[in-house]
């Protein structure tokens, strides 16, 4: 039975190793690495101490700046996270009235596009290649198609369909599928029966290392868990996280067959064909999905100094939450609406750790990244935990428009890096691209704050290297106001440090340089950006 259930739970470590081994980390590092020096402390952070103190120097003052983030919610009673949320000044809170006539009833910390008006909230939803697949299948699926015959329109819709068709048929391993179809009953049952023991809804692996069930269910739970665990060098993974990694990959397999359920559609009541009906959804940020919401706005911003959990990149920001992401892929109306209304409501810069292989309205996307240019506003994107190279393969949002008439000039993409102690410097599962990938971050081993009031933990991924860019660009914008987004986007490109030697191509073990694999081949760098920041001329 031991070696049964111990090979299912190497199984499992594979199957989820892009997802849930983005919320653990191996702890060969110190918390908080990724804001050291490595001349200084030997770990290949952003030197942010050194920035702080070349600012002293300069006996600058900071300005206050607005950091939206875009993401799963926020857990808005956080010790390190409550003094440094956006409060709506023209709200007044719990009234039931849009004070300020924005449109949003009582948005006091921000926006939950993902809500029902009664209340409810979308917590799961299912994969964008599915829904596309699905919808063209109804047109395409049935059809012996002669390309040579096609509009140009039509053979970019049967295209996608091709490739929508390949990533939900073919991306389904049969045999994985059933390890799990015949696990996910055992363990949500198990599982049950740990919540009580250990008296937590949400517990990990350092929980279970006291618990010794009698229940064969619970000790199976145990054993998946713990298997995971040690292959991940970690045990923050909860239960939570991995049920609902299994549940999503079951929910994949299904859609092979069956058009995916409508989840957002039930709940949040708007006509999502319409990107003009922008007034729906509520105003809880701390329902159903914080933790990723939660971890990436302390990775920005949490209280520095305090002698609280782990300290923010950034020392004088608000921030905004704008929950559109939910457990699943996020749909491009209420990303498109999320930014616009981070830029109405003064936003600076936009955090967005999600991303996708398909954007069926990037049009909508396209026009809210143009607006957000126009007003001034730097958006900051992870480029993805799938070790695949992003020029070549759809990742979305990205900046290139979809109507051929260029690129935004205020994106920044950001692959994860790491440090030589926890698994080299480039993060192993990092998706990567010499055109469309613009510099590296820290991700691996990123310990930041977590929903829990006062918990924190460690987590991995390009959305934890995504928030320290954007930290960055906070810190920039605080002590000099003037820099426009182009200008930062400038500065922080042009100040990375660029590794002496080749680093291994993520996903594989081939050994490259870094302006190999990103546009300026070097990791980011907060000290030498406000050096370049002091005495840069445009």
């Amino acid at each position: 039975m031991t070696n049964k259930i111990f090979f299912i739970a190497l199984s499992l470590s594979v199957i989820t190793f892009n997802s849930i081994a983005q919320t653990s980390a191996k702890s060969s590092v110190p918390k908080g690495w990724h804001q050291l020096d490595q001349k200084t402390d030997g770990y290949s952070g952003i030197s942010l101490n050194k920035a702080y103190d070349f600012l002293k120097s300069k006996k600058l003052k900071s300005k206050r700046v607005i950091v939206a983030v875009i993401d799963s919610g926020i857990d808005t009673l956080h010790e390190d996270l409550k003094p440094v949320l956006w409060v709506n000044p023209k709200e007044i809170p719990g009234n039931g009235k849009d004070d300020d006539k924005n449109g949003y009833v009582d948005d006091v910390n921000g926006w939950n596009f993902l809500g029902g008006k009664d209340g409810s909230n979308v917590s799961v939803d299912s994969d964008e290649g599915a829904r596309v697949y699905h919808n063209l299948k109804k047109i395409w699926g049935d059809k012996e198609v002669d390309i040579t015959k096609l509009t140009a329109a039509e053979k970019a819709s049967y295209n996608t369909y091709l490739k929508a068709k390949d990533r939900v048929v073919g991306g389904v391993k049969q045999e994985e599928i059933a390890y799990l179809s015949k696990l996910s009953p055992k363990l949500k049952s198990g599982d049950s029966v740990l919540r009580k023991e250990i008296g937590k809804e949400e517990y990990n692996g350092e929980d279970l290392k006291k618990v010794n069930s009698t229940n064969p269910d619970a000790m199976m739970a145990k054993m998946i868990i713990m298997g995971i665990s040690d292959a991940n060098g970690s045990y923050d993974i909860t239960n939570k996280q991995l049920i609902e990694q299994i549940d999503g990959e079951l929910r994949k397999a299904e859609a092979v067959n069956t058009p995916p359920k409508q989840y957002r559609k039930e709940i949040v009541g708007d006509d999502e064909t319409n990107i003009n009906d922008r007034y729906y959804g509520n105003n809880d940020l701390m329902t159903s999905t914080p933790f990723h919401g939660t971890h990436c706005s302390g990775i920005i911003g949490a209280v520095r100094n305090n002698n609280k959990g782990g300290d923010g990149v950034a020392d004088n920001v608000q921030i905004m939450m704008l929950r559109a992401v939910p457990d699943g892929d996020e749909h491009d109306k209420d990303i498109a609406n999320s930014i616009r209304y981070a830029v109405d409501n003064g936003a600076k810069i936009i955090s967005m750790s999600f991303g996708k292989r398909f954007s069926p309205e990037k049009k909508w996307v396209d026009d809210a990244f143009k607006y957000a240019e126009k007003k001034g506003v730097l958006l900051v994107h992870a480029a993805g935990n799938d070790a695949e190279n992003v020029d070549s393969t759809g990742h979305y949002p990205n900046p290139i428009f979809e109507d051929g008439s260029g690129r935004a000039s205020n994106v920044i993409t950001v692959g994860a890096s790491g440090d030589e102690k926890n698994g080299g410097l480039t993060a192993s599962f990092s998706n990567y691209g010499k055109k469309e990938v613009d510099v590296f971050a820290p991700g691996v081993g990123i310990y930041s704050t977590i929903p829990g009031g006062n918990t924190y933990g460690n987590s991995n991924g390009t959305s934890m290297a995504c928030p320290v860019v954007a930290g960055i660009a906070a810190l920039l914008l605080e002590y000099y106001p003037t820099l426009t987004p182009q200008d930062l986007k400038s500065i922080i490109e042009k100040s990375v440090v660029a590794p002496t030697e080749k680093v291994k191509l993520p996903g594989t073990d081939e050994m490259v340089n870094l302006s190999e694999i990103s546009k300026t081949g070097g990791i980011v760098n907060a000290y030498e950006a406000v050096k370049l920041a002091s005495s840069f001329k445009k």
